[in-house]
């Protein structure tokens, strides 16, 4: 199995899951900002806490990536947009009720209104892009 074809498959199951625990419905989503549900955070909890000591416990027993490369667990460091960038993903979220995993799987429910979001996600990236090309710190 090619690594493409792999990361197809794994990319199918993780919208599967969303679409399971209910991360792809509006309201689920709408209710954990509004406090009267926390399934959802719970869900997200659990999948941080999952991953943060996977990576720590391949790193402590030495794991190298497939090319035999050490994993290293690096920090991004913040610039003067991140807030700004935090600020309208978190926006986006409340307002279309999806992040950028959540709105395929809605996609791939057949929810139309996430084409909308789909579109905000394209644009967003594009007007990223550009503002990179002018600017080193993005």
């Amino acid at each position: 199995m090619g690594k493409k074809t792999g990361i197809f498959g794994f990319g199918i199951l993780f919208g599967f899951a969303l679409s399971r625990v209910g991360a792809s419905e509006f309201d689920l989503i709408f209710n954990m900002f509004t406090g009267t549900d926390f399934k959802l955070a719970w869900v997200m909890l659990t999948a941080i806490l999952v991953g943060f000591l996977g990576m720590r416990l391949l790193q402590a027993k030495r794991m190298t990536t497939r090319s035999g490369q050490p994993i290293k667990i690096s920090h991004k460091k913040l610039g003067r947009f991140s807030l700004l960038g935090a600020v309208l993903f978190g926006i986006g979220w409340g307002m279309a009720g999806a992040c950028p995993g959540t709105v395929l799987a809605q996609l791939g429910e057949g929810k139309i209104y996430a084409l909308f979001t789909f579109s905000g996600m394209i644009f967003g990236t594009y007007i990223y892009a550009r503002l990179k090309e002018n600017t080193t710190e993005l």
